[in-house]
């Protein structure tokens, strides 16, 4: 019997766990060329802003041993390019979308919920708040828990009631399961984990940083580790919150690994950079790994790790 793939986004079923990671497959077209997007479980777009953005400049992407330093800055079209152009090539498609949402302040985030409300076609809402809250001197929303709740409870209180909003939480906090807690608090549907981790590199030759903005988000298989322990603590603390995790996954078995520790749903990201037929394996994989392990359905073996069989 095939293995029953499916799992849930919210109170959204999806057909297979398998996302792409926000800011590596666009809005899906690129990756059309590789993979059926309408196989995936669904697509989490780059992260929207309202206004069209340029970036920061050149060079912001270095390479690192095992993994990617990136310093992209939210490049983008904004939100009514998005609208009328990426949302509806991602339905005629058949794809579901996740879209991510950033902002410079609470405010900036609510409005993107409520224009995303009013388009059809929105799965759920991944909202991104790794950013600099422009008027808290910069501070990041996700690194204190009452300003990514403030960020939380506005958008879920713009967002259409039957479109779940999950918050995506970074590593680069003392207490991950604090913030996590107060997002669910404010009312996220769910989290997602892991975003970037800050990191830099020097150009020993030029004794230079490498990217244009010094530091950057470290990416890739490196820091599936640290992807794995988040995970972890925050399904033991909110054991019924749904997770989409996310982090250095290559493989079917990186994703069961997350899984294990607690993930409903697996992102891939930086892998699809190298190889963008990587969603397609990744499910392939998935699917044995599921079959080795002697259960019937995917469901059976989130959080599976913290309470294992005797």
């Amino acid at each position: 019997m095939p293995a029953d793939l499916r799992t849930k986004l919210g109170h959204v079923e999806l057909p297979n766990p398998v996302l792409t990671a926000s800011g590596c497959a666009g809005a899906g077209r690129e990756l059309s060329r590789f993979t059926d997007v309408s196989r995936l479980g669904a697509v989490v777009t780059k992260s929207i802003m309202l206004a069209p953005r340029s970036g920061r400049a050149t060079p912001r992407m270095a390479e690192t041993p095992s993994g990617m330093l990136n310093s992209i800055g939210l490049q983008g079209p904004g939100v009514d390019s998005f609208l009328q152009r990426d949302l509806p090539w991602l339905l005629t498609q058949g794809a579901r979308a996740v879209v991510s949402i950033a902002g410079g302040s609470v405010a900036e985030y609510a409005e993107l919920a409520a224009r995303l409300s009013d388009a059809p076609g929105v799965t759920a809402i991944e909202v991104n708040i790794s950013c600099p809250n422009v008027e808290d001197r910069g501070q990041v929303f996700a690194c204190h828990a009452g300003a990514a709740a403030t960020v939380i409870e506005q958008v879920r209180a713009r967002a259409r009631y039957d479109i779940p909003v999950f918050a995506k939480l970074s590593p680069d906090v003392t207490d991950i399961v604090a913030i996590a807690r107060s997002c669910v608090a404010a009312g996220a549907d769910g989290l997602s984990l892991i975003n970037t981790l800050l990191g830099m590199a020097i150009d020993t030759r030029t004794r230079r940083p490498l990217l244009a903005g010094l530091t950057g988000g470290l990416s890739g298989p490196a820091i599936r580790p640290i992807a794995v322990r988040c995970i972890w603590q925050v399904k033991e603390a909110l054991p019924d919150v749904p997770i989409i995790g996310m982090g250095g996954v290559r493989t079917g078995r990186d994703a069961f690994e997350l899984i294990l520790a607690g993930a409903s749903m697996v992102s891939l990201g930086t892998v699809i950079f190298h190889d963008p037929g990587a969603c397609d394996r990744v499910l392939r994989e998935l699917a044995d790994e599921l079959g080795r392990s002697g259960l019937a359905k995917i469901t059976d073996a989130i959080g599976l790790a913290h309470h294992p069989p005797p």
